[in-house]
């Protein structure tokens, strides 16, 4: 079945439009370049601020001329990730797409549905002529994913809407209404090096789920690079360690899936069974229901490229054997809700430069402070130099707002079942665009997509029918100023 031909088609034509232009983070021009033309095509005011970000405005249709203003808003960029076999450049390359059952997914890369699934949703009602609404202000913001720079950058006055709907959450039957706020924590060292000592072996990780590193991140799935940690620091007990090179992880926002060490050692035959068959096979264990399709591959190996000092190589090790990854605090207001993580997401050692990339995260501000400064902690312990960047706030949940009620009372009227009124661990722009719209009431949802932010990212084609259906529910029910 093609694309086209899945109901409701005018969203999944727009997404397929939408997917053939490339949009990674901070390389937006030519998604820009598209909605902007897209906007103007409708004869609609379209304006791309000094960011980068555009708003399409759209008048109310007949008779909805007194309900609030609605803002609808999705973010362009999406993340790019492939698994290692596959060759494709997301900034040339649209994305390719395949129907499996009930659902849509990417060959061999991320779908883009985050958020791409919101953006072709709010332009299916700007290019409508038969759905009721108010008065509409459609915000597509750029670079959610490395930085949310557009939503930063967006400057008070320029909207004007009473009411935002954020499409960009991933679980159909939730109505989020809070969300964690985030930090960057990136730590570098440069090193001297040396000729290796001894003898090479290769360590990879690879046939994790990966995933996204709020939403995903209390489930339990490895990390490629905690994994590669362990099996380094297992190795300092009989070897003095040479690291040569480190390549984990990616994006500050996904949880790593693979990596690759290449180290020296005196006995490489013997570290190797000694990791192979202690270490690796309780991993492998540790994971088998959560990360099935694990591989971890030790064995020998070659290279003319320097080490890292033994000295320096154990300070390395021992900080990717300390850092926190994973859940940092259960929220005790909230049931079932992370409080604080830390993702880490990106090692990267390569000719005595090393780069560690964390993303913490917590709705709570003093506690997204102390998991940050644990890790600077460590790392400082160590010798290795620390910044804190991209700070973004949280979103402080108000259950009682008049839209909140509104779109609970439609969706139990409409699918007779209560939806899930909750705050998620994720990043959502929400926090950061009401610290200059603080009046505004804010209100996230979408359809169901899994794997967001992995190359096994899928979209849920039933899902988009409920959340098509529910949103024009929404918009025609929109309370009167």
């Amino acid at each position: 079945m093609e694309l086209s031909n899945i109901e409701p088609q005018i969203i999944w034509k727009n997404f397929s439009k939408l997917n053939a232009v490339p949009r990674p983070s901070k390389k937006e021009e030519k998604v820009i370049a598209f909605i902007k033309e897209f906007g103007e095509s409708l004869g609609l005011e379209t304006i791309v601020d000094g960011v980068g970000n555009v708003i399409i405005k759209k008048p109310a249709t007949a008779g909805m001329e007194d309900r609030k203003s609605i803002v609808l808003q999705s973010h362009l960029d999406m993340v790019c990730q492939k698994n290692n076999d596959v060759t494709f450049d997301f900034e040339t390359e649209g994305i390719k797409m395949e129907i499996d059952g009930d659902w849509v997914k990417a060959k061999g890369t991320t779908l883009g549905a985050d958020n791409g699934l919101g953006v072709a949703t709010i332009m299916s009602i700007l290019e409508s002529s038969d759905i009721p609404h108010p008065d509409l202000e459609a915000l597509f913001t750029i670079d959610e994913e490395t930085g949310m720079t557009g939503a930063i950058g967006l400057q008070p006055g320029q909207l004007t809407g009473e009411i935002l709907l954020n499409l960009d959450t991933e679980e159909d039957d939730e109505i989020d209404i809070g969300c964690a706020g985030g930090i960057d924590v990136t730590v570098t060292q440069d090193y001297q090096t040396e000729a290796s000592k001894g003898q090479i072996v290769r360590i990879e990780v690879k046939g994790l789920q990966g995933g996204h590193s709020g939403m995903d991140i209390h489930k339990g799935f490895g990390n490629a690079n905690i994994i590669l940690g362990r099996l380094l620091y297992k190795g300092l007990a009989k070897e003095n360690i040479q690291l040569i090179s480190i390549d984990g992880g990616g994006l500050r926002n996904a949880i790593p899936r693979e990596g690759v060490a290449l180290i020296s050692v005196r006995n490489a035959q013997e570290f190797i069974e000694e990791v192979t068959t202690g270490l690796k096979k309780e991993i492998l264990e540790e994971f088998a229901t959560v990360e099935p399709h694990l591989q971890i591959n030790i064995e020998h190996s070659t290279t003319s490229e320097k080490a890292v000092s033994e000295a320096d190589s154990k300070k390395i090790i021992l900080v990717l054997k300390s850092l926190h990854n994973g859940v940092y605090r259960m929220s005790p207001d909230v049931k079932d809700l992370v409080e604080s993580s830390n993702n880490v997401a990106r090692v990267e050692l390569k000719g005595g430069s090393l780069k560690i990339l964390n993303l913490s995260r917590s709705s709570v501000d003093s506690s997204k402070d102390s998991v940050s400064e644990q890790l600077k902690s460590v790392s400082e312990l160590a010798g290795m130099n620390v910044e804190f960047s991209g700070s973004y706030p949280g979103w402080k949940p108000k259950p009682g707002s008049e839209i909140v009620q509104l779109m609970e009372k439609l969706y139990i009227d409409k699918f007779k079942e209560k939806p899930q009124v909750v705050a998620c661990h994720a990043g959502l722009e929400c926090g950061i665009i009401g610290a200059n719209y603080p009046a505004m009431e804010m209100v996230s949802f979408g359809p169901t997509i899994r794997g967001a932010h992995s190359p096994e990212e899928k979209a849920n084609i039933p899902s988009s029918q409920k959340f098509w259906s529910f949103l024009k529910d929404i918009l025609a029910n929109i309370p009167k100023k």
